[in-house]
């Protein structure tokens, strides 16, 4: 399976306000900058933890996890990790871009 066989054909660039948690639609405009700001970082560190997959997948037997499917399953635990701290660290960037796209689209002032 190839990366564009994960991302649907159509799909809208950002979520509604009704599809935000019940506290960030309903609720103050803080709670809704909340909601947008954990989903930009969300977003990033998936981006991140895609982005580090085919590197890790070129690693050799890991001799603290002894190989097979175990360790398949536990290096991509591992990666998404790496991604979500490298997000929470600051990351690319790209989790400010996103949340500026996501506030305007909501009508907030970014």
């Amino acid at each position: 399976m190839g990366p564009d066989a994960m991302l649907p054909a159509t799909r809208p660039a950002v979520a509604p306000a009704a599809s935000l948690p019940d506290s960030a639609a309903t609720g103050s405009e803080g709670a809704r900058r909340t909601a947008i700001h954990q989903a930009a970082e969300d977003f990033e560190a998936m981006f991140l933890s895609q982005m580090l997959a085919p590197v890790f997948a070129e690693l050799g037997k890991d001799s603290l996890l002894g190989g097979g499917p175990g360790e398949q399953v536990y290096r991509s635990m591992m990666v998404q990790e790496y991604g979500k701290a490298i997000a929470g660290a600051g990351g690319l960037g790209i989790a400010d871009t996103v949340e500026r796209e996501m506030l305007k689209l909501q009508e907030l002032d970014p």
